[in-house]
C-alpha cells in the first residue's frame, strides 16, 4: 500500500462481454479464456453488463442524459440510475461477481438498495475481503 492516499482522477474498468440473442432472450457471453463458474448469478451478471454498456453509451455521447437513455430503453429513470450505480463497485467485486466467487450474500436487490462509494466500505458491507476475491 502506498503512503499517499490520493485517489486517481479516473479508473477505467473494461469488462469484456458480448450480448447474444438466443431464442428471444439475451445472454451475456464472457470470452472463452475468462474464468467461468456455474455459481455466477445470471441476473446480477446481466445487470452489470447492462450498467457498463449504458455507462459507455453515456460516456461516448450516444445519449446526452440518463433520462434520454431511459426513454430510449423504455425503462423507468429510477431503475436506470440504480443499475448504473453498479459501475461504482470496486473492480475486484465486479470480477468476483462475473466469476461467481461473490457468495450468496450479494444479490442484485441488495446492491440496488445502495452501497457506499468507497471500495473498502463496499467490501465490509458485502462481507468480502480483498484477499478472498482473488
Amino acid at each position: 500500500m502506498r503512503g499517499d492516499h490520493t485517489a486517481p482522477d479516473s479508473i477505467v474498468l473494461k469488462v469484456p462481454f458480448r450480448i447474444v440473442k438466443r431464442g428471444g432472450r439475451k445472454e451475456v457471453h464472457l470470452p472463452p479464456d475468462a474464468p467461468q463458474h456455474r455459481d455466477a448469478d445470471d441476473t446480477l451478471v446481466r445487470a452489470l453488463a447492462r450498467a457498463f454498456r449504458w455507462k459507455r453509451q453515456l460516456d461516448t455521447g450516444t445519449f446526452a442524459t440518463i433520462a434520454d437513455l431511459a426513454r430510449h430503453e423504455q425503462i423507468a429513470l429510477s431503475y436506470v440510475t440504480r443499475i448504473l450505480r453498479l459501475t461504482l463497485l470496486a473492480p475486484d467485486i465486479v470480477e468476483a461477481i462475473l466469476a461467481g466467487r461473490h457468495g450468496p450474500r450479494i444479490s442484485l436487490a441488495q446492491l440496488q438498495a445502495g452501497f457506499p462509494e468507497e471500495w473498502d466500505a463496499q467490501r465490509a458491507l458485502l462481507g468480502l475481503s480483498k484477499l478472498l476475491l482473488h
